[in-house]
């Protein structure tokens, strides 16, 4: 799985935001020159942003950009679905119950890739801004190779 700049741009600047906007909004120019994201970039990924919840922009001198919900409480999940960005291992297009090949069928490695893409975002729905910011993923990481190694292995029918 590859997380494209939209994702890993919009992670970036929230956690610039929610480490810069104790006092005051931020502007959307300061987290681009702090970040060295594109201005414009920025701005199309905090309409987005805004339209989920996830920012409130305030208008006028002085204005920018707040975080809606404290650092604690914005998942990094959230900031990547926000963005379009799919959190996702597989190169299947939602199948429903048929398969994800052109005969209808899913392909070999399908659940695997599934899988994966599960415990990635149930990885990044334990992160939150914060975490980021106090740089405490050393934990989440260690919960989850704990709970991977909780559960039984799966067994092959032959």
């Amino acid at each position: 799985m590859k997380l494209s700049t939209k994702g890993r741009y919009a992670v970036m600047a929230m956690v610039d935001l929610a480490r810069h906007a104790q006092a005051k909004p931020v502007s959307l120019s300061d987290i681009a020159a702090r970040q060295e994201i594109s201005l414009s970039y920025l701005e199309q990924l905090f309409a987005r942003l805004r339209r989920a919840g996830l920012v409130k922009s305030v208008r006028g001198p002085g204005g920018g950009y707040r975080l809606a919900r404290g650092s604690h409480e914005t998942r990094v999940s959230e900031i990547i679905l926000a963005v379009d960005e799919p959190i996702k291992a597989t190169r299947c297009t939602e199948m429903g119950v048929a398969g994800c090949r052109t005969d209808r069928s899913k392909c070999l490695t399908h659940d695997l890739w599934e899988e994966l893409g599960n415990h990635i975002h149930a990885f990044l729905n334990s992160v939150t801004l914060r975490d980021v910011l106090e740089r405490r993923l050393a934990t989440h990481l260690a919960e989850a190779a704990a709970l991977a190694n909780a559960r039984p292995p799966m067994v092959a029918a032959n």
